[in-house]
């Protein structure tokens, strides 16, 4: 059972570091806007809450989308988070709402990548567990890495905005943009 979960946890973390590339822009894209801990971790728990909701449901097969139409959907949710970020100043609570929409979305991601493995009926929930704690895993390091690159020593300064989050908000953006294009 100990090798199922750690399998299954190490499978989350994969699928976001190294072979998440379009969920990692997503995370920097929700930490740009205020690169401090708080108001990004919460952010990251409504996505959390949102993508488990929806991994579950596809995993039994209660709800199924065409990743034709899920993976273009993903690469739009970060568009979005991208053009955000360059329009408004602070972490609005409609923001938390958004972010919840969006991990819907990006569960159905997730749950493509869980339908390459078996899953054994008898270990079915404690292999979607272990997928979402590496998932979590994955994003918190991402997060962590971006906090002590950029938020613990630029976030206050007067041209945080200028000079890190529009320019890197635009490169996420049109990487998402041709991520899209190429999804299509």
């Amino acid at each position: 059972m100990s090798s199922v979960i750690f399998f299954f946890i190490w499978l989350g973390f994969k699928h976001i570091l190294p072979d998440g590339f379009d969920h990692i822009l997503f995370i920097l894209g929700l930490f740009l806007l205020n690169p401090r801990l708080k108001p990004v971790l919460l952010q990251a728990t409504c996505f959390t809450i949102a993508h488990t909701i929806t991994l579950i449901l596809s995993a039994k097969n209660i709800i199924v989308f065409d990743p034709d139409i899920v993976e273009p959907l993903i690469s739009l949710s970060i568009v979005f988070i991208a053009i955000e970020n360059i329009f408004i100043k602070e972490v609005k609570p409609w923001r938390y709402a958004i972010v919840f929409i969006f991990g819907l979305i990006h569960g159905l991601g997730f749950a493509g990548a869980l339908k390459e493995t078996s899953i054994d009926e008898n270990t079915f929930y404690s292999s979607l567990i272990s997928f979402n704690i590496g998932v979590e895993l994955g994003q918190f390091a991402v997060i962590f890495l971006a906090y002590f690159i950029i938020g613990k020593w630029y976030a206050n300064e007067s041209w945080y905005r200028k000079k890190i989050l529009y320019p890197l908000s635009i490169l996420i953006g049109v990487i998402a943009i041709y991520l899209t294009l190429i999804r299509i």
